[in-house]
């Protein structure tokens, strides 16, 4: 009796849990529906970038939104693979083409994170914050003096000369490398000139800043990187008044959006807890817009 008592507080107790969830679920989706008044979104870029999707999901919404009259791009990353934050930027370039976009800085905006940045009007940044990095890394896992040790023979059968380039079973030839490295001077070339033409910096002032070095928010702010100093609240105020709000406390609406559903919530928890340990730069080959320093 006791058993069958207790089970039945437990189903009460997850009904009444599940039913809470979808309650929540239900007022958070009407969120955008309650307040339709001129606001301001706030999109959040954090961490190594390596899947744009949430991001593109939530710039899509943004741009088709009428009532979101600006957007700030919250950075708080130190970049990631290129593809990703060249996609980013991309989308955010479209957005700045019918509603003024702000990026805030914050500990770190660094490499692609910083890529990103430079398809916004104004750039705000903190004195102490980590930026610049304009650069591009490639790295590689040899395997080859391991698996000699271990007596273990590997056979590749390819059907090309780079087929297998960068392959950790082998040390790199000479003309692999040349290869690699002219794949890297291509992307960097096209990481410059996004800084160029979204700081309006000639090139050739570019080219003696984007070796990888990093600055800090008052070194970038000399050299042209950023415009001001700044806190996100700051950012916020002046893409409103940008974006022609008037209220001196604008709404704000912030992205990505958080899990409604408790069956989202726990397995985007546990995708991103498997993903910090799969899927990292030095899995497979890639480029990437990244500070080396922070690997």
């Amino acid at each position: 009796m006791r058993g069958i008592l207790t089970a039945l507080i437990v189903l009460t107790l997850l009904f009444f849990a599940f039913i809470t969830g979808v309650g929540l679920g239900v007022i958070l989706s009407k969120e955008d529906a309650l307040s339709r008044g001129p606001r301001v979104a706030v999109l959040r870029i954090e961490g190594v970038i390596l899947d744009p999707n949430s991001y593109l999901e939530s710039l899509s919404k943004i741009k088709k939104d009428e009532s979101i009259k600006a957007l700030v791009l919250r950075i708080d990353s130190p970049g990631g693979a290129v593809g990703p934050s060249q996609e980013i930027y991309r989308e955010v370039q479209k957005i700045s083409e019918t509603k003024p976009v702000v990026a805030s800085l914050g500990s770190i905006g660094a490499s692609g994170g910083y890529y990103i940045a430079c398809a916004a009007k104004k750039i705000l940044a903190n004195p102490g914050t980590i930026t610049g990095s304009i650069g591009v890394v490639a790295q590689f896992v040899n395997y080859e003096e391991l698996l000699r040790w271990a007596k273990i023979d590997v056979e590749t059968v390819k059907s090309g000369e780079f087929k297998d380039v960068g392959s950790p079973f082998r040390e790199m030839t000479e003309e692999e490398k040349k290869y690699i490295q002219g794949l890297i001077d291509n992307v960097h070339s096209q990481f410059k000139l996004a800084v160029a033409k979204g700081r309006g910096i000639e090139l050739k002032d570019i080219n003696k800043i984007a070796d990888g070095r990093i600055f800090t928010g008052e070194q970038a702010r000399d050299l042209g990187l950023i415009d001001d100093f700044g806190t996100l609240s700051d950012a916020i105020r002046i893409a409103a008044n940008m974006g022609g709000i008037k209220e001196k406390e604008p709404d704000v609406v912030y992205y990505p959006k958080p899990k409604t559903r408790l069956i989202d919530y726990l397995l985007s928890s546990f995708i991103g807890d498997i993903s910090s340990y799969t899927s990292l730069p030095i899995k497979g080959f890639g480029l990437f817009y990244l500070v080396d320093i922070i690997q």
